[in-house]
């Protein structure tokens, strides 16, 4: 399938009511938490090419590359949140986006000079300056508020809730969007913040740029050889800081990334239909991967590759006995957004090394 028909707009947001944002959270919501405990624990457009080569995410994922062309918000808008709420924006001069991902959106639009706080997952480097004010599940409502936001923005994973209540309940407008979980949640995404912050047109740009360069990149996914099979990839989710080792079922968030690097998700394929499951030997012997694939802090936490093969059941694996590891920066993995490109572009470069080189 081509990434043209993956990018077309998903179905009505979630729109279910009540106030309990962090109740809705799903499989990346648990991600998100769990990656904000380790994070905690640990210290830690116009005018441009649409067709652009794509970085390797290891190399430029800290940076963003925003559009070229100046936004222009037009206001006040009226907006559908995801938790059914309409919400009318009138300013965007100081935007408070609560997660990485819509952060990253934010930047890419072009409108990062009017944001004022980030969550610590927004790691990139033009946004390294501004001050924390949530760690994903643990939004800190006084801090968020200090800053005088004219705009926050959202997901159902956001919590906790009543963090988020006091919010909206001390007059903030509050845009809560649907989280991601494959690629054609990208364009959804990119539109639904453009459209909040009155920049549609931007956004309309900036998905036909996102669009053109994840489809250049797919067509670089190598042909199985003759009689030959996709490789079987695990999505692994390690923090050793906080003994969490998790394996990747259907709803992990990244059987849409390896399927489009012409790969299998073995969790996926082995019959997992959960998020996430404890690692054990006996799910990594029926999962059975080829190669195995983790966010790069997660490696890091737990030793590197020589720590990864300890863990029970990985050495024993075509992955383990290979040392086949795939490792992607945290803050671009699983963000489905303007800089997926380059989240795929490296997946592939690390999966088909020699197809790589010989090009």
């Amino acid at each position: 399938m081509r990434f043209s028909q993956d990018f077309a707009p998903s179905g009505p947001a979630d729109r279910r009511p009540g106030r309990g944002l962090a109740g809705t959270r799903g499989p990346l919501g648990v991600l998100t938490a769990a990656l904000a405990l380790a994070l905690v624990l640990t210290g830690c457009g116009g005018g441009t090419d649409a067709k652009a080569p794509a970085a390797a995410a290891g190399a430029t994922a800290d940076r963003i590359e925003p559009l070229t062309t100046t936004p222009r918000p037009r206001l006040p808008v009226t907006v559908k949140s995801a938790d059914g709420a309409e919400v009318t924006i009138t300013s965007t001069d100081r935007i408070v986006p609560l997660t990485g991902g819509l952060s990253e959106i934010v930047f890419t639009l072009g409108l990062g000079k009017q944001v004022v706080a980030r969550d610590i997952t927004a790691t990139f480097e033009q946004a390294a300056e501004l001050p924390v004010v949530t760690r994903a599940h643990d939004v800190s409502a006084e801090s968020v508020l200090s800053l005088k936001p004219t705009v926050v923005l959202a997901e159902t994973t956001t919590g906790p809730a009543e963090a988020v209540d006091q919010i909206r309940d001390a007059g903030v407008p509050l845009v809560v969007v649907a989280p991601a979980k494959e690629l054609a949640d990208v364009g959804r995404r990119i539109g639904t913040v453009a459209t909040a912050l009155g920049v549609p047109e931007s956004g309309t740009e900036l998905q036909a740029r996102t669009r053109s360069r994840i489809d250049a990149v797919r067509e670089s996914v190598p042909a199985p050889a003759d009689g030959g099979e996709k490789p079987r990839v695990a999505f692994l989710y390690l923090r050793g800081s906080a003994s969490v080792y998790l394996l990747g079922g259907r709803e992990s968030g990244a059987s849409s990334l390896l399927e489009a690097a012409g790969a299998v998700d073995a969790g996926k394929a082995s019959g997992l239909k959960k998020d996430f499951t404890a690692i054990t030997s006996e799910a990594l012997a029926k999962a059975a991967p080829d190669a195995i694939l983790v966010m790069s802090k997660g490696l890091e936490s737990v030793g590197g590759v020589d720590g990864l093969v300890k863990i029970p059941g990985v050495a024993e694996t075509p992955a383990g006995m290979d040392r086949r590891i795939v490792s992607i920066d945290d803050g671009v993995l699983l963000n489905y957004g303007p800089r997926t490109d380059r989240v795929l572009s490296e997946l592939i470069a690390q999966l088909y090394p020699q197809d790589g080189a010989d090009k």
